[in-house]
Order: structure tokens, then C-alpha cells, then sequence
């Protein structure tokens, strides 16, 4: 199959990556369902569409990989690995964890990443200008993942180093996969050990007491292995979403002036600010999945062993289901956006990212209430997996 337009789209791109909306939209209108020859991948750009295609995993699979480059490289992955896998084994391992990541342990984290905000933010006070992410987008959402994981403070920047270094990917390169060791978690094989024998109140310690009815039937806690695995998937997901939502915020609000100074008149608002930056910008662009059956899409049959690319971003911006969806409206009433996915892998961490963006939001506002973005200094992560600013310079007062 060619798709019939002049269109192109390249997720590898680095200067459509600047800014893929416009693309979007004309995936939208001209190829609903897209075809790229050159990497041979589908991609579904209307947010219908990925509401339709999303939740239909015996359809689309997980169990290969969300990224196209690990769906092609055809790896069998260690189990655990919540993203990449299907039910029933995903929705029994999802299980174990939302047992022991629940919404009052999120909540109860508020005093301490509204703590670690104020470490990072109060030097600042009287700067003319620094580095929001490296200030503040790196730094508070690693020390959280690594206080709720139990790994020491002074461990959490190598942490965060390695996982930035397994998703990077060079310009206009793909990732390179050769095997599962991105998801093996041996960066965490010491704490594991240790706190098997020095029990804490950390999910690490809940993870390895934990008791569960597996996918044969078997009562049993998770093997080391499987602990390790969890781990890497929390510590990822945790530190890249957290991340690219402080950068999409101190960056669009710069863009948009007055309605950075409603959020400073009336605090009621930032919730929503939130909300509508992660339907904006999300974190997550995409997410491919595995075709395993003939599926039809737009009066073209797209065949098994394919690879389909659920563009999410794109779908945050379709006008049916988002009017005038390419205008950042803080006030906009945001219902069920694409930004932590959607259906049976929407993402498990979207309330603790909520919480850190809101706190985020407000201690720089009531320091900062202004400040303009050095766009010459301003660099966008390259990744296969998530989309975000890498350095952020920002001048205030």
C-alpha cells in the first residue's frame, strides 16, 4: 500500500519533531490512515481512530513492544514490563501494582515533592535567568520516583542519566535494540538485594512481599527478576513523563502571557492548566503496537505482522473531538485527552504526574510570576519514545 498524498511523516525527524502539528493535521484530513515505505510502519492520526484501536489488544499488541524499533527487533521481554505486555499477564501485574501505588500513597507524597520544589527553586530567588529543566524538570521527579522506589538520593541522578541514555536516539536515527537489557533492571539489582533484607516502607519492599495469584494459577510473590523489571518501568515512566510536563509548561506559558497571569490571579486555574498542557504537549507523542489480524481502517485492510503507530499527540489536536484544537486554552473544559494513553495501559502514574505538575506550577509562579523563554538555548530531547525540552533557559522578573 502507498498512502495517496504528498504528505510525509518521519518520527525521526528532528526538525518536524520542533513542531509536528501542522503534519498532523494533514495526516488528519489527507491520510487517516498513513503508510511510511521507509520504515514500514502504519500510523492512525484522528483521535476516533486511536479511541477505536487503542483498547482492541488481541487487535493490536503490546506484548512486542509499544516502540516501533523493539516490535521489529522481535525480542522476547522479561515479564513485568507492564508496557509491553498483554492480558491476561498484563492485567494481573498491573494489579499487583496498583495494590501497592495507590491514590492515598500518591497523595500523601504532596508535603515532600512541594519540599523538594522549594530545594531546588528557593536558590534561584534573585537569578536573572537558569535552566528550568535542569533546575527543576530533572531534578523533583527523580528524587520522588527514587523516595517512593527506596533508592538513596545520591544514586537518583545516575539513575535518571541511564534511563535518559536508553531511550536517546541520534538525529534522525532510530533506537538501536539488540536485546531486552534496557528493561532488565540490573542498575537496580544491588538495592533490590539489599532491601530484601532490609525491609522499608518503599514499593520496592512492597513489591518483593507482595502475594499474587499468577496467570497459571500459581500463589506466589514475584521473582527478583520480576521486581527488578517493575522497577525499571516505574523509574522510566516516572522521571520522562514528570519531566517533559514542567518543560511543556514553563515553555507554553511564555508563549502565552496572559494566561500564565490567570494562573498568578487565581490558583483555582492551574489544575486545568495541567490537564490542557498534557492534551497540548503531550509527553508521549506515539505508541506503536503489534497488528496480530487483518484490521480495516478508512476502506484499506491493514495486514497482520504490521506495526501501527497511534499518533497521540495528533489526536490531542483533532478538531472533532477537541474544537479548534491547535489553540492552547487554559480554560478549556479537557475531557479524556490522549496524553497518558488510553484504555487498558493508560498510564498508572497519570495521578502522581498530576500532583507533581500542580505543585510544580505553583511554587514557580508564586517566585516567578513572569519570565520569557531563551529559545536560541532551548533544546528539544530526541527520542523514540517521548518529546521534550532537554534544556529550557528562561529569564524572570
Amino acid at each position: 500500500m502507498t498512502t495517496a498524498t504528498s504528505v510525509y511523516y518521519d518520527p525521526y525527524d528532528v526538525e518536524l519533531a520542533r513542531d509536528p502539528y501542522p503534519t498532523y493535521r494533514r495526516l488528519r484530513e489527507e491520510a487517516p490512515l498513513y503508510y511510511n515505505d521507509k520504515y514500514d510502519f502504519y500510523a492512525l492520526s484522528r483521535y476516533a481512530d486511536c479511541e477505536r484501536g487503542l483498547p482492541d489488544w488481541e487487535t493490536f499488541n503490546s506484548g512486542r513492544g509499544a516502540i516501533i524499533e523493539l516490535i521489529k527487533a522481535d525480542l522476547e521481554l522479561p515479564p513485568g514490563t507492564l508496557i509491553f505486555e498483554d492480558p491476561p499477564a498484563h492485567d494481573i501485574h498491573r494489579s499487583l501494582l496498583v495494590r501497592v501505588f495507590t491514590p492515598r500513597r500518591v497523595a500523601a507524597l504532596e508535603p515532600q515533592i512541594r519540599a523538594y520544589c522549594e530545594q531546588h527553586l528557593d536558590p534561584l530567588i534573585g537569578a536573572k535567568e537558569f535552566d528550568l529543566i535542569a533546575e527543576l524538570g530533572a531534578q523533583m521527579p527523580s528524587k520522588v520516583i527514587g523516595m517512593l522506589l527506596g533508592i538513596p538520593e545520591s544514586d537518583q541522578a545516575a539513575v535518571r542519566q541511564s534511563v535518559d541514555d536508553n531511550l536517546r536516539t541520534r538525529a534522525g536515527e532510530q533506537m538501536t535494540v539488540t536485546d531486552a537489557s534496557f528493561v532488565s533492571g540490573e542498575m537496580f539489582e544491588d538495592y533490590i538485594d539489599w532491601r530484601a533484607k532490609n525491609p522499608s516502607n518503599d514499593l520496592m519492599t512492597d513489591l518483593l512481599n507482595a502475594e499474587f495469584e499468577d496467570e497459571h494459577g500459581v500463589t506466589r510473590t514475584l521473582t527478583k527478576q520480576e521486581v527488578l523489571t517493575y522497577v525499571t518501568v516505574v523509574a522510566g515512566a516516572g522521571n520522562e513523563t514528570t519531566t517533559r510536563l514542567i518543560g511543556w509548561m514553563g515553555s507554553l506559558l511564555a508563549q502565552h502571557p496572559d494566561q500564565r497571569a490567570a494562573l498568578v490571579a487565581d490558583r483555582s486555574l492551574i489544575p486545568n492548566a495541567v490537564e490542557e498542557t498534557l492534551r497540548y504537549e503531550p509527553p508521549g507523542p506515539h505508541v506503536a503496537r503489534y497488528v496480530a489480524r487483518d484490521v480495516e481502517f478508512h476502506d484499506q485492510v491493514v495486514p497482520t505482522g504490521s506495526v501501527m503507530l497511534f499518533l497521540l499527540g495528533s489526536g490531542n489536536h483533532d478538531d472533532r473531538r477537541f474544537p479548534d484544537g491547535d489553540r492552547f486554552d487554559i480554560h478549556r473544559k479537557v475531557t479524556q485527552h490522549l496524553g497518558f494513553g488510553y484504555a487498558v495501559h493508560y498510564c498508572m502514574g497519570a495521578a502522581l504526574a498530576r500532583l507533581e505538575g500542580r505543585i510544580a506550577l505553583e511554587e514557580i509562579l508564586e517566585r516567578f510570576p513572569t519570565w520569557d523563554v531563551d529559545w536560541d538555548g532551548a533544546r528539544l530531547g530526541q527520542t523514540s519514545t517521548v518529546r521534550g525540552w532537554e534544556t529550557l533557559p528562561i529569564s524572570v522578573g
